[in-house]
């Protein structure tokens, strides 16, 4: 299997960035990556403005996919994600939904053991790693990978995890996949601007669907499709994420579009992933069963 290694990064999603690895469409290959501080924050003397903006987010790659074409669909499997012992979260004062709330910066250390995150001498949380920068390049812009937009980028879903498999659009020859930023373990919203960042290896199949039959970004685990955007505002996202789940009932599902919207209000589920990137994102999830109920297979 190959691997890249955590060395090789990109700091923008962009077509003209130049690829450091080639696999075929159903190869598997290993992403080696640093925490979204470039594994700078080593101890709780080490603050969020000595890292600079240089060093923040790096995605390992991109990696090109040779059969990957404008217009096609890019199928990501998350096949496993291993952590490091140890992940960092910051405080800074004058960002994230508690922007205002402190005076001074804070970094905590917090470790792994026995599949537990030690938040401190009371609380354990178990660890449940998900990526939260992973995309294709654009067609025509350079995005930071701080940024989440339709390519992908900074998303922050905790729901991209082990066992998951994100479809993201070709946008340019090859796709130009890269990812990083893993969390150990991160709640929706991600209110502080981080969540347990952590260095780890990311295992991954890729796989080249020709066209692109689902809006994307698009999601699956084993209980859910999820339809994900990210817009200027909340509301814009959440809306986004709504008509791309319609989208996706109608023209798939083949449901009535009348039918599909009222369902949407009683059976789906609108969710933040993120409020804290210059773009806000959203998920709207559709349980796993409403496309067995209609004999739907995922490509």
């Amino acid at each position: 299997m190959k691997r890249i290694a955590k060395e090789t990064y990109v700091l923008s999603m962009s077509p003209k960035n130049k690829p450091v690895e080639t696999v075929f469409s159903g190869e598997t290959i290993l992403f080696e990556t640093y925490d979204c501080f470039s594994n700078e924050m080593k101890s709780e003397d080490d603050l969020f403005h000595t890292v600079g903006w240089d060093k923040i987010n790096p995605a390992t790659g991109p990696l090109f996919v040779e059969d990957a074409r404008l217009g096609d669909t890019l199928k990501v499997d998350i096949l496993d994600i291993q952590i490091a012992n140890q992940g960092v979260m910051s405080i800074t004062p004058k960002m994230g939904a508690l922007a205002g709330s402190f005076t001074d910066e804070k970094t905590k250390i917090i470790s792994i053991h026995d599949g537990k995150a030690i938040f401190n001498e009371t609380l354990q949380l178990p660890i449940k790693p998900m990526i939260g920068v992973i995309g294709t390049a654009p067609l025509d812009e350079d995005v930071p990978t701080g940024t989440p937009k339709d390519h992908g980028g900074n998303m922050d879903c905790k729901r991209i995890g082990i066992g998951s498999s994100l479809y993201l659009p070709v946008n340019v020859e090859g796709a130009l996949l890269a990812m990083g930023d893993v969390h150990a373990v991160m709640g929706d919203g991600e209110v502080v601007i981080c969540g347990l960042e952590i260095a780890a290896e990311i295992t991954v199949k890729v796989s080249v669907i020709k066209g692109q039959p689902y809006p994307l970004p698009f999601l699956a685990d084993d209980k859910h499709v999820m339809t994900i955007a990210s817009r200027e505002t909340l509301d814009e996202a959440s809306k986004q994420a709504t008509k791309h789940m319609h989208t996706f009932l109608v023209n798939v599902l083949k449901m009535e579009a009348h039918e599909a919207a009222m369902f949407l209000s009683v059976g789906a589920d609108l969710k933040i992933c993120q409020i804290v990137d210059p773009f806000m994102t959203s998920r709207m999830e559709l349980p796993m069963w409403v496309l067995d109920k209609y004999g739907y297979q995922l490509l």
